[in-house]
């Protein structure tokens, strides 16, 4: 079966989420967004990524306008990321849920390759 997916903002990057609010608050996770459909990510300490990374088979992302992106994905840990990046300002707000949890989370973004 062909891949339909079409390419988006984000295919081919690597990007640092810092977040301002929700359950990570504090910390920095970069996120490689493989234009196969796939994303990895690591928790940045003192500015690198340590080890391999967390790999998810499959990330949706539609660019709904020139500036803004909407990405999800679903961890392996029951937990589904939702985020808009705002590429005008640089800001990124979305939820984190699991099956008996949700969270509003918000922060800053930058690309870093």
């Amino acid at each position: 079966m062909a891949d339909d997916r079409k390419p988006d903002r984000i295919a081919g990057h690597e990007i640092d989420f810092t977040w301002t609010d929700g359950p990570t608050r504090g910390e920095t996770h970069r996120h490689r967004f493989d234009p196969g459909g796939s994303v990895r990510y690591w928790q940045l300490k003192g500015g690198a990524a340590k080890g391999e990374g967390t790999r998810e088979p499959r990330y949706g992302a539609v660019q709904v306008s020139d500036d803004v992106v909407v990405v999800s994905y679903l961890g392996a840990s029951g937990y589904t990321l939702t985020a808009v990046l705002n590429f005008r300002d640089g800001t990124v707000v979305g939820f984190a849920s699991g099956a008996k949890e949700w969270f509003p989370v918000k922060g800053t973004f930058k690309t870093v390759r």
